[in-house]
């Protein structure tokens, strides 16, 4: 298995408990399975990155509600989130941790990113400098299109809502930092 590859059967088990927890199952069960209840969401990992289970901790701390990918990460098949799509978060072992939804989606040049998304990243020390150093790298390090980083280039601003965490994970969170 490789890092943040779901384990088999976990996810369904932690959607049905997810579901049940964040009020979604509106239908009572003689009406027969809903769509919401039918359809596991997709599942994803803060990538590769060494930090990637400090940045779901960070969201099951509730200190990130953002994140920001680069617009060229979305050509080909992959399309752009929608607002209200739900998504587990798994950490770097492949377990599922959390249910999130997309609250907003805008595209806007790296240059026009303002204090308030870096500030909802919850990364560092929240200020605008410090996004743009760790976001030009990120994005210079993880170019699909190899067209480099540029001030102007698209990034996609996604804002979300931690609707569920895994009951173990504000333990986890707990044990790891201390919080």
């Amino acid at each position: 298995m490789s890092q943040g590859e779901p384990v088999e059967g976990e996810v369904e088990r932690f959607w049905h408990e997810a579901r049940r927890h964040a009020r979604l199952e509106t239908m009572p069960g003689y009406f027969g399975p809903d769509a919401i209840g039918s359809v596991v969401p997709p599942t994803w990992a803060f990538g590769d990155d060494p930090d990637a289970d400090a940045l779901l901790a960070l969201v099951l701390a509730g200190t990130k509600t953002a994140m920001t990918s680069a617009r060229d990460d979305y050509v080909g098949e992959e399309q752009l989130p929608e607002r209200g799509t739900m998504s587990i978060l798994l950490d770097s072992a492949g377990h599922p941790r959390a249910l999130v939804a997309t609250t907003s989606v805008t595209v806007v040049p790296f240059d026009e990113v303002d204090e308030a998304h870096a500030r909802a990243e919850g990364e560092g020390d929240g200020t605008l400098a410090f996004w743009r150093a760790s976001h030009e790298r990120h994005l210079t390090d993880h170019d699909p299109l190899g067209r480099g980083f540029r001030p102007d280039m698209p990034v996609v601003l996604e804002h979300f809502e931690l609707l569920h965490p895994a009951p173990q994970s504000r333990a986890t969170f707990r044990a790891m930092f201390g919080r």
